[in-house]
């Protein structure tokens, strides 16, 4: 089983935006991370974009069983079918995690407080800060 941590932001909505992801193996080994900055988006727009970064980390374990954590409660409700997607922004970016979602044997998305996403959350704000000192 893998363990994928990601997380999106945005300073103003919309607003500078960056994502992070972090892929555990199940004994919690570091297997993976990834951190960038992705321009002027929605906070929604780049938790979509920060889970996206993160399948892509995961897909090279494709097969295995998946547990997504994030601290959007509304991707988490979207990705398990208890929020419609109505967004016209939000629908492809549903759509792409979708289609990336059947190479794994099993997902499963659990909401986790902002605390218990640390690594993820800290990876968003170097990002940030590396892109407004540049």
């Amino acid at each position: 089983m893998l363990l994928l941590y990601t997380d999106g932001g945005s300073r103003g909505n919309p607003g500078p935006a960056a994502i992070g992801a972090v892929l555990y193996s199940e004994t919690q080994q570091l297997l993976d991370f990834a951190a960038e900055y992705k321009g002027v988006l929605t906070n929604n727009q780049a938790e979509y974009l920060g889970l996206l970064a993160g399948l892509d980390l995961a897909k090279k374990h494709a097969n295995e069983s998946l547990t997504v954590y994030m601290d959007s409660e509304l991707v988490v409700k979207q990705m398990k079918g208890e929020y419609k997607v109505k967004h016209p922004d939000i629908i492809p970016l549903k759509a792409k995690v979708d289609s990336i979602l059947v190479n794994f044997s099993q997902v499963n998305f659990v909401h986790i407080e902002r605390a218990k996403n640390k690594f993820a959350d800290k990876l968003v704000n170097i990002a940030l800060d590396s892109a407004a000192n540049a």
